[in-house]
């Protein structure tokens, strides 16, 4: 069975009689299956009738639209000056928070890292109020339900437009599926043999198959998309460029997840979802992002959080 073409047990049945697509824009190729127009908007409320049985709580949002970012390779600054802006913008959140928390008369939280601090926190989360490229959609307890999303933690790898077919899309990188590459019989030479020990993930419930990258010193790599400084995503027709600098040593195996399916929506379905509150927006380190313990990634990054999201985490999933 090939990587790039494997069904998952919990397929939305509507999707086996989509039409593939293809589209190359910004050295990136998607691979993806066009689903027929059925007659709703937003999915995840709407896409079925049996929530039991849900499995298709993605629009056909296209993973086609080029990236317009703006983020360059990060180079050493002189002390306390942070080049990724998102990093500038969480050491902000964070200490309006303490500030907040001083004046009202509560004990500053001792956990997360103030602005001065050296080194910084590692691993941080607040929320956003809209989505943007490299934010997380973390699922709410309206999805519990909803057994393709129940919980899950998407990465946007790009926040689309209004156009019909560059709608935002993403991978939800909280689903190891316990499996590595050899596991698949993969056709494609570099990966049953580069990438055979990589393991694999559940991206979402549209067909296509993508590729993290995380790079520890965050420069951008040649051939691939930058998601956010550190952390890049690429597709089918990229993996050979990324296999020879692997074969270089200028990365490792290790340092790659992939994922089969992909989380797509329009721009304007996407908006009510989270207005709707099925979505929390946040933005968060690439560090959480590729952590040890995917599944318990949810729960993290609600608690770094804090506040009500805290509190959600610890609720128990509800059982509709």
């Amino acid at each position: 069975m090939d990587l790039w073409t494997l069904d998952t047990a919990i397929r939305n049945p509507i999707l086996s009689s989509a039409k593939p697509l293809s589209r190359k824009l910004g050295g990136v190729e998607i691979i993806r299956f066009q689903k027929r127009k059925i007659g709703y908007r937003s999915l995840v409320v709407r896409a079925t009738s049996n929530k039991s049985n849900d499995d298709s709580s993605a629009s056909g949002g296209d993973a086609s639209q080029e990236n317009k970012s703006g983020d360059s390779a990060a180079t050493p600054k002189p002390f306390g000056l942070n080049t990724d802006w998102r990093e500038f913008r969480a050491n902000l959140f964070m200490k309006e928070q303490e500030e907040k928390a001083a004046g009202e008369g509560h004990k500053p939280d001792t956990t997360t890292t103030s602005p001065e601090a050296e080194p910084r926190a590692l691993k941080w989360a607040h929320p956003i109020p809209f989505p943007e490229t490299g934010c997380v959609l973390v699922a709410t307890e309206k999805l519990d339900g909803y057994r393709t999303f129940a919980r899950t933690v998407v990465l946007l790898l790009r926040a689309g437009t209004s156009h019909p077919q560059e709608g935002p899309f993403g991978v939800v990188i909280n689903r190891p599926l316990h499996k590595n590459i050899k596991h698949m019989k993969s056709t494609k030479t570099e990966l049953a043999t580069t990438f055979s020990e990589c393991s694999l993930y559940f991206g979402g419930p549209l067909e296509a198959s993508m590729f993290l990258l995380k790079t520890a010193d965050k420069t951008k790599i040649p051939g691939l998309e930058e998601v956010m400084p550190g952390l890049n995503f690429g597709a089918r027709n990229t993996l050979d460029e990324a296999a020879v600098l692997v074969k270089k040593g200028l990365l490792e195996p290790q340092d790659f997840r992939f994922f089969v399916g992909y989380a797509g929506w329009q721009l304007d379905q996407l908006r009510e979802e989270i207005e709707s509150d099925y979505w929390h927006v946040a933005a968060c380190s690439s560090e959480l992002i590729c952590g040890a313990s995917p599944e318990n990634l949810w729960e993290e990054i609600l608690q770094l959080m804090g506040g009500q999201y805290s509190e959600l985490s610890r609720k128990p999933k509800l059982d509709m």
